[in-house]
This record gives structure tokens, C-alpha cells and sequence, in this order.
């Protein structure tokens, strides 16, 4: 039987040896090791905040939003969109990186990007959109990244724009729904798009959204608490099991929020294949070979549950950090990840900086005179 389970990490005591009888049934003993883990914890909150104080900014965040004017009328005339999105400016991500020390955040517009329109529409919002940020980038040197929006059921309209992005405005990749009102991202309309990506070996963030069937699913539950997770489930089977992460092995994906529910899944991502003769064509060597090559960012998720899932079939090479500003704050991310007490200080390390700079080596040559790695690791 395949094991996706990962070596021991540190703090996680699931993966720890059983304790003996006696030791197991001192309640004493029991809330010495509690005690011990909130020490811990408090302590790494303060490392936290002293490091975003006394350190030179070196996070990189890759899921961090920007609202273009353009689209925030779009959306007003459309009649959708929450106030954290519409009154966004550029004043607000730069004083929540510099609090979080974050040095560099990757642009994209948030969902429904250009769901909502389409045909010229669509085309001119997302043009309008690219040009906006590639502006940010180049007013703000080292500051901000751009994933550039397409119009991705208009496949004319993407290719053009895809080149426009990539070639005039130097994009540093392209950034995707997971889905498009009934189709996700292994449909086979998309293909010419996915070929195109594979083969410029293009970096590829994608942002969950509510498919057509799940809009309005219970009055109680607006699509952004369940089904954004299960959207982004939803497009890494459907890339894995259409075959596309084989037939495009050099689009390097993104995905959001730990991968959504995806590592709770695990066990039926690995046995699909199976129970699925034709599954197993599109995976021969396993559903977690393809699983571990992708990336996953850690928006909304840097907390020891969503980490654990994550780590324990996904390594620390494969994640990256995330904000999901200005949904979310930053230092709250930082601060999160070492309270969760799952990775080691190397590889927060990496997951904070050095995993996006293997993504993103342009971004190396504003790091020259940044922190040390010792100071990474505080």
C-alpha cells in the first residue's frame, strides 16, 4: 500500500512513539508537555514580531490581491464585490508588508476575475487590469510581482493576452480560476491555453472560486467559507486526472490555501486509480508523484491542522508562503506558521523566501544585501 505519510516532523507529536503506561497516565507529566508547547508557541509569536521590527523585509507572498480602478468599476456596475476588495489601495499592502516583513507580494486580482463577462468585455478588463500592475511593479522595483489575468473560455483572447503578458508587460506568470462557471482546468477547451503555458514552462498561481453548480448551495454558508476549498480540490484532480499534469509536466502550478481539502482527501486522490481503470492511465506512477510536484501557498491555512495535513504528504520544497490580503494580514501568517510548530526554522526559511525564489529567480537580485539566514530563522 502507497504511504504518503512524511518522516516525523518537529512538534508533531501524532507522529511521536506511544508513550508508556505509566508515563501516558501522569496527568502531571501531561500538562508539563502543554505547558512546554504554549512556552514554545508564545515564544515564537515574539520572535515574530521582533523579526518583522528588527530584520530587513525578505518574505515573499504569492497570493496577495490588488483591485485595478477599472475593476472596481467593473465590478460596481456588475453589482458584486465585498468592501476589502473595492477599497484597496496600494498605501494599504505596502504598510501590511512592511509590518510583516514581507518584501516582495505577487499580484493578481481576486474572484471572479472576469467570470463574470465576456467576450470584448473581458478581454479589454483584463488588458486594463495587466497594464495596471505591470505599472506597480515597475513604480515599486522589488516591491510586487504580477500573475497576469486571462479570459480563459475566450481561448483567442487568452493566447493573445498570455503573450501580451508575458513577452511586452514581463509578467512573472499567469493567474488562473480554478474554475469557469461549469468547466475547471483540465477541461479539454483549454488545451491550446495549457499547451502554451507548458511550453513557455510558465508559472501558473490559481485562486479557488464557486463553480456554476455551487453558487448558492445553503443560506448559511457563503461560497468563500467551503466552497472555495472544494473548488481547489476539484481542479488538481480534474489537471491530475485528465492527464494534463503528465502531458504539461512544465507549468508549475500554484494553489491556494494549502490545496483546499485536498490533503483531507488523500486517501481517495492515491486508491481513485484503483478503483478507476482509466485513472490509472493518467497517473502511472501514482497520484503523489503529480501531488508533489505542485505548489501550495499558505493563505488562511498557517495553523497547525491545515500545516500537519499539508506536511504530512507535501514537502516543505512545495510550499510557499501566502497572505491573501487584505482578506488577511500578513504578521498573522508569519506569526502562524511558527505557532503551529510543524516546520523547522530552515525550512520556514524556505517556505517564506526560498521556496518563491526558485519560482521566481528575478526576484534574487533585490535579496544581494537582505537578512542572513540566520536571521531568516529567528
Amino acid at each position: 500500500m502507497t504511504d504518503w505519510r512524511a518522516p516525523r516532523l518537529r512538534g508533531c507529536f501524532c507522529c511521536d512513539q506511544s508513550p508508556s503506561p505509566r508515563t501516558a497516565s501522569s496527568r502531571r507529566g501531561f500538562m508539563l508537555g502543554a505547558g512546554a508547547l504554549a512556552l514554545t508557541a508564545a515564544m515564537r509569536h515574539d520572535e515574530a514580531v521582533a523579526q518583522t521590527a528588527d530584520v530587513k523585509p525578505f518574505r515573499i507572498d504569492v497570493h496577495h490581491h490588488l483591485s485595478p480602478p477599472t475593476y472596481v468599476t467593473a465590478s460596481n456596475d456588475a453589482g458584486f464585490g465585498d468592501p476589502l476588495m473595492k477599497n484597496w489601495t496600494i498605501e494599504k499592502s505596502l504598510a501590511d508588508m512592511d509590518k510583516a516583513g514581507i518584501a516582495t507580494a505577487m499580484l493578481s486580482v481576486t474572484t471572479p476575475a472576469v467570470n463574470f463577462t465576456k467576450g470584448d468585455t473581458a478581454r479589454r478588463l483584463c488588458r486594463e487590469s495587466n497594464e495596471y500592475a505591470a505599472k506597480l511593479v515597475a513604480d515599486h522595483p522589488g516591491r510586487f510581482g504580477n500573475f497576469a489575468m486571462l479570459p480563459l473560455t475566450d481561448i483567442e483572447g487568452s493566447l493573445r493576452e498570455l503573450a501580451y503578458a508575458l513577452d511586452t508587460l514581463k509578467a512573472d506568470g499567469i493567474a488562473l480560476m480554478t474554475s469557469y462557471g461549469d468547466k475547471w482546468l483540465g477541461d479539454p477547451s483549454f488545451l491550446p491555453v495549457m499547451e502554451e503555458l507548458n511550453r513557455r514552462k510558465a508559472l501558473v498561481y490559481t485562486h479557488p472560486t464557486a463553480a456554476n453548480c455551487c453558487v448558492n448551495l445553503v443560506p448559511t454558508q457563503p461560497p468563500v467559507m467551503i466552497e472555495f476549498g472544494t473548488d481547489t480540490t476539484r481542479a488538481i484532480a480534474d489537471i491530475v486526472f485528465s492527464g494534463n499534469a503528465r502531458r504539461f509536466p512544465d507549468i508549475r502550478w500554484i494553489f491556494s490555501h494549502a490545496g483546499g481539502t485536498m490533503p483531507f482527501l488523500i486517501e481517495r486522490f492515491v486508491r481513485h486509480p484503483l478503483l478507476a481503470p482509466k485513472a490509472k492511465e493518467t497517473v502511472p506512477d501514482g497520484t503523489l508523484i503529480e501531488l508533489k510536484r505542485f505548489f501550495y501557498d499558505t493563505a488562511q491555512t498557517s495553523n497547525r491542522s491545515a500545516m500537519l495535513a499539508l506536511a504530512a504528504i507535501i514537502p516543505p520544497s512545495q510550499i510557499v508562503f501566502g497572505t491573501d490580503f487584505p482578506y488577511w494580514t500578513g504578521i498573522d501568517h508569519a506569526k502562524g506558521l511558527r505557532e503551529a510548530a510543524v516546520f523547522t526554522d530552515e525550512q520556514i526559511a524556505a517556505i517564506e523566501r526560498g521556496n518563491a525564489l526558485k519560482l521566481i529567480p528575478r526576484l534574487a537580485s533585490y535579496f544581494e544585501n537582505g537578512p542572513t539566514s540566520s536571521d531568516i530563522a529567528k
